[in-house]
């Protein structure tokens, strides 16, 4: 099968450089910059000051390796796919994929969001935040980038905003906890944040919540079981933040808010809505003071939160019993849970039985739609 549209990835990544902190943080925090070091064992390692795990690089570039060759350590930076960090490079290995343009994420970034320190935080946000804007302007109708905040406060958060859209960057990765809840400040359903979502809103900044970003689903303290049941636990932190924004009255009170649950998968959306309803139905005193709700919380899940998804079959096998125009495939080039290189290969087996529109719309059109791309200026291809 070949697409008769571009087909958009909603969740792709880059490799954070060895010197994407260190040659664009401020000064005052150079000494103390997230750094790649070489070890005889582990092989290349990212180093986050105050953070006792450095993260190896085995398996954040693993795109295309069978499962059998994937190893966590031992890998080198030289190793990696070049398109991670040199964008002159990116647009042959979209082009070997089928894909036409990327919302992009980082990959370290994605960790530095648990950190403890909300000074840190921020001196590391803006430091990416300039890099990645380079990085996408050598093609920014393809490579569209997601900034970073860490959200000391809410104030500062809708500077942040301002700055994001004024870069170019196309959306905002946000933290799975506020900066603003380390300090006791309110969490993301407090009404104190309303300012900050009518902001997003104005700008047309789409807010993405993306797994790792929370201490819930960071492969913090010991897994219960396997580690690889460990590894599960990243979409129960991403759940427990829609369940949030829902039942807080977010949506409610902000019904042009979108946000993005990404790299969460979507098949298990139809039973969480279900399961919200019931919880809503029959256990409301539970709903905290003042927050009133005038839908059922699944119409709010299903007009409000978008969902990516790369392999995720029962997705495309339940597109009728969730809202199929907020959901968007991505491939998560260059992780190891990527589909790179065969997405198309994988793509024309899932979607057979979708009917065109739908097809398009999941494919594309959403995405589209949500990050304001022009697909006319996108090619339409297949893998070379």
């Amino acid at each position: 099968m070949r697409f008769d549209v571009p087909v958009i990835s909603a969740d792709s990544h880059i490799t954070e450089p060895p010197d994407c902190y260190t040659a664009h943080i401020d000064p005052a925090w150079r000494d103390r910059a997230p750094h790649m070091v070489r070890d005889d064992e582990r092989g290349d390692v990212f180093v986050i000051p105050g953070m006792g795990r450095p993260i190896a690089m085995g398996l954040v570039a693993a795109a295309g390796k069978p499962s059998d060759q994937l190893s966590i350590a031992g890998v080198t930076f030289d190793e990696l796919h070049r398109s991670g960090w040199d964008p002159t490079f990116r647009l042959a290995d979209q082009d070997r994929d089928g894909v036409s343009a990327e919302v992009i994420y980082p990959t370290v970034g994605m960790m530095i969001c648990n950190h403890d320190d909300n000074d840190f935080k921020k001196a590391c946000f803006d430091a990416y935040n300039r890099w990645i804007a380079e990085y996408c302007s050598e093609a920014p109708d393809r490579l569209l980038g997601a900034g970073q905040t860490a959200l000391r406060t809410i104030d500062e958060g809708i500077a942040d905003l301002t700055a994001i859209s004024e870069a170019g960057l196309r959306g905002v990765m946000m933290p799975g906890e506020p900066g603003t809840l380390l300090d006791d400040g309110p969490d993301y359903d407090d009404p104190a944040w309303d300012p900050f979502w009518d902001a997003a809103v104005d700008l047309g900044l789409p807010l993405s919540f993306h797994i790792l970003t929370s201490r819930s689903s960071a492969f913090n303290g010991k897994p219960r079981g396997s580690r690889l049941n460990g590894f599960l636990g990243i979409i129960r932190g991403i759940q427990d933040i829609m369940g949030t924004l829902v039942f807080g009255g977010v949506f409610e009170r902000h019904p042009k808010l979108n946000v993005v649950c990404v790299e969460a998968d979507a098949g298990w959306v139809p039973h969480y809505m279900y399961r919200m309803d019931h919880a809503y139905n029959r256990h409301r005193n539970w709903m905290a003071p003042g927050v009133e709700l005038s839908k059922p919380p699944s119409v709010y899940f299903a007009e409000h939160i978008y969902v990516t998804f790369q392999d995720d079959w029962t997705a495309f096998r339940q597109v009728d019993d969730m809202n199929w125009r907020r959901m968007m495939w991505a491939n998560d080039f260059p992780h190891s849970d990527s589909t790179w290189p065969w997405s198309q290969e994988m793509l024309a087996e899932q979607v057979a039985e979708l009917t065109d529109e739908q097809r398009s719309a999941i494919l594309s059109g959403n995405a589209a739609d949500l990050y304001q791309i022009d697909v006319s200026r996108l090619p339409v291809h297949a893998p070379a």
